[in-house]
């Protein structure tokens, strides 16, 4: 197992591909988490690397420039913390162990279009939520996640999804879409079904069956609150301070001394 160190990434392959995309690769280092993805070093210290185009690129310039990340074959269990990226497009985070995905994650990733997700630990279809925030997400892969077993798997993805073209392969017929909305109506107007399916999340953060604590509102935080938390998660500037804001969110806790 290697921690995702300033070292890691300076030695991991980079590479232009043949679109004039940068990839990392971080494939096969049986990562547990992601981190250090935000890294500054001191801003007169270039932590370079000679990449396949033989151009020598500070750290801090290589990571914000590529445009797809791998991270197959890692140990990953919870897809988040990453800093603001522009360029990032597509994201490969098959066979790891992630069974949550951060709310923040599309405000941090604005443009990504490509996801893979395959073979994972994803249980429910609110784990997938999260998703639903991409503007720009073109192309999902869930296969193989126990949630992919849910019979309305499909049909709940293009429904939260709008803009999605092609789901695990297959593209997206419109005969597909209008079976989505007649089975789970519209976001201001959902079945119920739909009111069922969205009150079901995944037991993997759930604090009151961990701890036995019930601290008080917990888990009952309201959708103007969640926003305001998303915003100071954007505004924080240590690593620290983000995983600190994205576990709060994920169990309903309003941190301390946030004005709402």
């Amino acid at each position: 197992m290697v921690r995702l160190t300033a070292d890691v990434l300076a030695n991991a392959p980079s590479f232009l591909n043949p679109l004039k995309q940068r990839e990392l690769d971080l494939r096969g280092y049986k990562i547990p988490a992601i981190e250090n993805l935000g890294i500054t070093r001191d801003q007169n210290e270039a932590i370079g690397k000679y990449n396949s185009d033989h151009c020598r690129f500070p750290l801090k310039r290589l990571i914000a420039e590529t445009g797809i990340i791998d991270f197959t074959d890692n140990d990953i269990r919870h897809l988040g913390n990453f800093p603001r990226f522009t360029h990032l497009k597509t994201l490969l985070c098959a066979r790891n162990r992630i069974s949550s995905i951060s709310p923040s994650l599309a405000s941090t990733l604005p443009n990504l279009e490509v996801l893979v997700l395959s073979s994972n630990a994803l249980t429910e279809l609110t784990d997938l939520d999260a998703i639903a925030e991409f503007k720009s997400l073109d192309t999902l892969t869930c296969l193989d996640n126990p949630v992919s077993r849910n019979p309305h798997y499909r049909a709940w993805l293009i429904w939260r999804c709008p803009g999605l073209r092609v789901l695990d392969f297959r593209k997206i017929k419109t005969a597909e879409r209008t079976a989505a909305t007649e089975l789970f109506g519209t976001s201001d107007d959902p079945t119920p079904l739909a009111a069922d399916l969205l009150g079901i999340k995944s037991k993997t953060f759930d604090v009151s069956s961990t701890n036995g604590s019930d601290g008080p509102g917990l888990g009952r935080i309201t959708e103007d609150e969640r926003r305001k938390i998303k915003l100071a998660i954007m505004d924080a500037t240590t690593m620290a301070e983000v995983q600190k804001l994205e576990m709060m969110l994920l169990e309903g806790r309003i941190p301390e001394g946030t004005k709402l």
